[in-house]
Parts: structure tokens; C-alpha cells; sequence
């Protein structure tokens, strides 16, 4: 079983599409291990705000098939399938890691570059899993989230409820 960490995000419905996308995880992986929910601008164009979390799941998929199965979960809640880069969307996932491979396999880039540049993805990270290492810098999350320029991109926690418990507080 590898140890995934997803990217999750949602400008559109934000709390139904994010509520819809962990049904869908938990459905295809089992329990899932969760960050607190941040309420983040969007990023490279001009939209309505994000809600962003970060997932834990133990899979038996390749790196690919995770990723159609991700890219399928999508499109069953109203993402299109030509949708654009930095575009409104009712559910993004992205994978971050893949227990600690690197570079590019099955055309997935591993660990997503997004992580060391984006608050929105190394907060959640960094709070869901501080002690961790990124698989290429070998530094934990949280001394990369420590060393963040933190005032350069807003980014604030929501209470968020799920299936009737409150997801953790940062």
C-alpha cells in the first residue's frame, strides 16, 4: 500500500463539491486522514475564493490510476473534462505525493512542484502531517511551512464539518 497525500479544492459550491469529493475518496479508500479546510484567493486568475484541504489515503493504485481515478471523480462532479489551468472548478484533486517517489512517473510529477510555492497546499500539508519529509528536499513540512514567506498569499482556516465531526483546527 502506498501513502498518498491529495490536494483538494473548490471555487464553485465550495462546501458541497469539497463535501461530495471526500464522500467520493472515502468511498474508493477507506478512511481518509484530513488537514483543516483554508479559505484561499484564487491563484494566476481572477475567481471566486477557494476552500483547499489536504487528504491522506493508503492506496493499491499506480500513479496513474490514481490519477484517472482522481480525473474521474472530478468529472462526476461537474468538472469538465477540457477544463483549463487556473480556472473556476467545483472539485480539484491533485496528487501531491506518492509515499517518496520523485520525478515523473506514469506522467504524474511527484512530489507536485505546487507544494514548495503555493500556501494553500504546504499549510494543509504542514499541518496534517508536520514531521514528514518532502521526498526531494528531505526537510519536514513544517520547517518548510516555518521558512514560507507566510505574508506573501492570504490564507485562513474555516470551521468545516464533515459526516457530523469538525474537521481539525490549525
Amino acid at each position: 500500500m502506498a501513502r498518498v497525500y491529495l490536494g483538494l479544492g473548490s471555487n464553485i459550491e465550495r462546501e458541497r463539491y469539497i463535501t461530495a469529493g471526500l464522500d467520493a475518496l472515502d468511498g474508493l479508500f477507506g478512511a481518509l486522514q484530513l488537514s483543516p479546510v483554508y479559505d484561499c484567493p484564487a491563484m494566476g486568475f481572477e475567481g471566486r475564493p477557494f476552500l483547499n484541504l489536504v487528504a491522506g489515503i493508503d492506496t493499491e493504485f499506480s500513479p496513474a490510476e490514481l490519477a484517472r481515478t482522481l480525473r474521474h471523480v472530478e468529472t462526476e462532479h461537474g468538472r469538465p473534462a477540457n477544463a483549463q489551468r487556473n480556472s473556476p472548478r467545483q472539485l480539484d484533486i491533485d496528487i501531491l505525493t506518492y509515499d517518496d517517489l520523485t520525478g515523473v512517473i506514469d506522467g504524474v510529477e511527484l512530489p507536485r512542484a505546487e507544494i514548495l510555492y503555493h500556501a494553500f497546499v504546504l499549510r494543509p500539508l504542514a499541518d496534517l502531517v508536520p514531521d514528514e519529509c518532502h521526498p526531494v528536499l528531505g526537510e519536514t513540512y513544517r520547517s518548510l511551512w516555518e521558512a514560507f514567506d507566510q505574508g506573501s498569499q492570504q490564507i485562513a482556516p474555516i470551521v468545516f464539518h464533515w459526516r457530523g465531526r469538525q474537521l481539525p483546527k490549525p
